[in-house]
């Protein structure tokens, strides 16, 4: 693997993550993530909801 100066460990993980499985299954992940944090969101909003409208 090609070590780029400055790179710290997160970016290798990804890089490696890449090299390994390809770039598809590292960009679903991704954006899999993405989706969980604004689920975590919207679900603690749903769960406020009843209080707020009293």
């Amino acid at each position: 693997m090609i070590a780029w100066k400055g790179a710290n460990k997160v970016d290798q993980t990804w890089m490696s993550l890449i090299t390994d499985v390809g770039f598809p299954v590292a960009v679903t992940f991704y954006l899999l993530h993405r989706i969980e944090t604004k689920l975590n969101t919207l679900i603690e909003s749903i769960v406020t909801l009843p209080e707020k409208m009293k």
